[in-house]
């Protein structure tokens, strides 16, 4: 990267004067300057650190780095896309740290993560990591620190049995895990004794001030944007949504107490708002937010928002939006089957779809995008049809609108009532058919790449033993072919990719993740599996 990119950043808080004897800390984004900032939960961690006179924190990017401590006593990454551990592990070793937390020494940092990645599933990547924070920053990020600095100066391993007594702290290496064979089924997870947490719960923030940018830059990949956190998870609770199902309860941010302020202070430094969370538009005060933003002073504002719910794209909301520079909206609709949607708790008709299409072009916008997903348990061949009828009738009924399918393959979370099913077989030829049918009508299709849903999967739901498995297919070069050399090297040592990926699993199977307490309890996750199971048309073997 020519020239710094930290020189072109205006700071929307005060960093701390360190103490003499502050932590010293290197803070991680292991992805370019331009995507790691964007990220408004790197941000916001960053800035919580470096507001604390206890700790001097210094920021590292695969791209660019802040002046790095010679001797730094924590090491943080925020993981927000699975296949950016390649970066973590390149990042170790250029900082001359083991890539396995069980070589690392006394003198060398303890090895901390956090983010979406690592809260749901952080057990492929559990070698890599002396600790894992799981939840929300807003209280975990504190606690850790505290809890740190009353063991700074012991030894490591008394540091991590301290620190693994504090709720939201995970420390891998204190727990054994044991499998039915090498290559068979986890059989359990356990802490070493009895002195450790046999399950660590999930933290989970409750205030109603949420994020908002601490920084915003031109060198950002949304240029100038100040990004402001409206909601926090989503009420509509989809089957396969770890967004909803992970960070559970919905969180809403205060109008007046939070966004109103959070939004004149974003604008001292920038004309460019975003509106994040996902489900932005069912924050119950949205019409007040929309007044707000519609008054005369800011007709220069340019204003994107995350995804919308269909039935709240109403014309008032299409016409700010093209007031302020907006010419497009997101809709995510799945399908186009009544009954698919029903598996997937996706509370939405047709006829809302089209409503939410005549209401965007109404207000100006040009173009809508929507969001579909093949693969679905549950899924039949005549629910693609549905879906191609469905997107047919908008052309049809909507003619001037520029029509965009963006569609996925599903994959199975965990924290979610559809953890236990695996990849369809059938995705990838459903994709290749939607395109066939798509591309005469005029609708641009953007299919998601099922060859890397396939390893989102096996990531998503992998066990400790890949940890070795991906440190193999980094080293063949981390291509989709690296994947499938590393399982021919470990056969016999781990399960096949079948397991993982497309293997239907029940439910009395330990899980990966069964001593990670998320949200939901697991008799609730089977309550709402067996809800969506009522509306399969085929009865698949019991699980």
């Amino acid at each position: 990267m020519t020239g710094s990119p930290f020189t072109a950043e205006r700071l929307l808080f005060t960093p701390a004067n360190a103490t003499a004897d502050a932590v010293p800390t290197i803070f991680a984004f292991p992805n370019t300057y331009s995507v790691g900032i964007t990220s408004l939960g790197y941000q916001v961690v960053w800035a919580t650190l470096a507001a604390r006179p206890d700790v001097q924190v210094s920021r590292l990017f695969t791209d660019a780095q802040e002046p790095l401590p010679s001797e730094p006593e924590l090491l943080g990454f925020s993981l927000s896309w699975e296949l950016d551990y390649v970066n973590v592990l390149n990042l170790l070793e250029s900082l001359s740290i083991p890539i396995r937390a069980t070589e690392r020494s006394n003198a060398q940092p303890l090895v901390f993560g956090g983010g979406p990645v690592l809260t749901a599933n952080p057990e492929p990547f559990a070698a890599f990591f002396d600790i894992i924070l799981l939840g929300d920053g807003e209280l975990l990020l504190g606690e850790f620190i505290t809890a740190y600095q009353a063991v700074r100066h012991a030894d490591r391993a008394t540091q991590l049995r301290q620190l693994a007594q504090v709720p939201g702290i995970y420390v891998p290496s204190l727990y054994v895990a044991t499998y039915h064979s090498p290559d068979g089924a986890l059989e359990s997870i356990v802490p070493v004794d009895a002195t450790i947490p046999a399950q660590i719960e999930k933290q989970t923030y409750r205030g109603n001030t949420l994020s908002a940018s601490t920084v915003v830059t031109e060198k950002a990949a949304w240029e100038n944007i100040y990004m402001i956190e409206v909601v926090r998870s989503c009420p509509e609770m989809c089957r396969f949504c770890l967004a909803s199902y992970l960070t559970l309860p919905f969180r809403t941010a205060s109008v007046e107490e939070s966004l109103v302020p959070a939004i004149a202070q974003g604008l001292t430094v920038t004309d460019r708002l975003g509106l994040l969370g996902a489900s932005v538009t069912q924050h119950p005060e949205f019409e007040t937010l929309l007044d707000y933003l519609n008054r005369p002073d800011y007709d220069h504002v340019r204003l994107s928002i995350a995804s919308v719910r269909t039935n709240t794209v109403t014309p008032k909301l299409a016409a700010t939006l093209t007031k302020h520079d907006t010419r497009s909206i997101t809709i995510a609709v799945e399908s186009g089957s009544d009954r698919l949607r029903q598996i997937i708790n996706k509370k939405l008709t047709n006829d809302e779809i089209i409503q939410a299409a005549m209401n965007a072009k109404a207000g100006g916008l040009s173009n809508l995008k929507l969001y579909g997903m093949v693969g679905v348990p549950g899924e039949e061949p005549e629910d693609l049809d549905q879906t191609v009828a469905m997107l047919r009738d908008i052309k049809k009924t909507v003619p001037g609108l520029r029509l965009t399918f963006g569609c996925s393959t599903f994959v199975p979370k965990a924290h979610t009532p559809f953890q236990w099913f695996g990849v369809n077989t059938q995705s990838e030829k459903r994709l290749q058919w939607l395109q066939k049918q798509l591309r005469p009508q005029g609708i641009e299709f953007r299919p998601e790449s099922y060859n890397w849903s396939v390893i989102q999967t096996l990531l998503s739901r992998g066990d400790r033993r890949l940890s070795q498995f991906l440190e193999l297919t980094r080293h063949y070069g981390d291509s989709l072919g690296s994947y499938r050399r590393a399982f021919k090297e470990l056969r016999g040592k781990l399960p096949n990719l079948d397991f993982y990926v497309y293997t239907d699993w029940q439910p009395e199977q330990v899980l990966p993740w069964s001593h990670l307490k998320g949200p939901l309890p697991q008799a609730t996750l089977l309550k709402h599996l067996s809800s969506a199971r009522e509306h399969f048309k085929q009865p698949i073997e019991a699980m």
